[in-house]
């Protein structure tokens, strides 16, 4: 049965939702505006082989928030602490979550035993902006602040499903507006190519096949910079893979083993 829990970690309240399954510990760490909610249809799917616990990342749904660190650091050592609670979790990141884990690697390898890296934005100094423009996050934010409808946040997600854009309606809210706002900078600040080499762990990066996120030239520059990490692409499915392409992308990850 599903279940909400909080712990203490990293000196803050974080709120996980577990979907248990009989396998490995899957720590699951949503994208930049997506509350742990959100990603229940998925995590039902993933429960099948994995005991899947989805994290609120800080400032997003009912996890601490208000006047914290938002840095990628800050949410990186969050994975840390809460993968010490566990037992040597999988992490699956997706976008943000994937920036994260990739730099909670680097920070403490020895609480994971591997990684699922689903698309993420590899946008950073001196190199290409992430696709989505700001105001995609900051208005919806401010939108669903005063409160809003499903058909209010269709504008944003035409493709989701009515359940999927709901939810988003109704949880979009509890996203900090600084948190997404600080996180948003640092996909273009924050080097996370340089962490790249010091991936040691058994890794797999997810690519969307139809979203300009991870194009040719990224694959090629990952595979030099670490050819140990297997690279699979979902087509026909943009950036929030699941949500376009369900199927396709567990086809890619549900056979991951450490």
């Amino acid at each position: 049965m599903t279940m909400g829990y909080n712990i203490r970690a990293n000196g803050i309240r974080q709120h996980l939702i577990r979907h248990p399954g009989p396998g490995k510990q899957m720590l699951l760490v949503p994208g930049i505006t997506s509350p742990a909610i959100t990603w229940g249809f998925v995590a039902d799917r993933l429960a099948e082989k994995f005991d899947v616990h989805v994290l609120d990342v800080r400032g997003r749904g009912l996890s601490e928030t208000g006047d914290l660190d938002y840095t990628l650091d800050a949410m990186a050592d969050d994975v840390i602490a809460v993968a010490q609670t566990m037992d040597l979790p999988i992490v699956m990141g997706h976008s943000m979550g994937a920036r994260i884990a990739i730099r909670a690697n680097t920070r403490n390898a020895t609480v994971f035993s591997g990684y699922l890296l689903v698309d993420p934005p590899v946008s950073g100094p001196m190199r290409r902006p992430y696709p989505p423009q700001w105001p995609w996050y900051g208005e919806s934010i401010r939108m669903a602040a005063l409160g809003c409808s499903a058909d209010n946040m269709r504008a944003y997600c035409p493709t989701w499903t009515e359940e999927q854009v709901a939810l988003r309606a109704e949880w979009l809210h509890t996203c900090h507006w600084g948190a997404i706002r600080t996180a948003f900078d640092g996909f273009h600040t924050d080097d996370i190519h340089q962490d790249i080499p010091d991936i040691r762990l058994p890794t797999r990066l997810i690519i969307a096949g139809d979203a300009p996120v991870i194009q040719d030239q990224d694959k090629a520059e990952i595979a030099t910079l670490n050819p140990a990490i297997d690279q699979r692409v979902v087509t026909s499915a943009g950036h929030m893979i699941p949500w376009d392409n369900l199927d396709g992308f567990l086809a890619a990850v549900m056979d991951f083993d450490v």
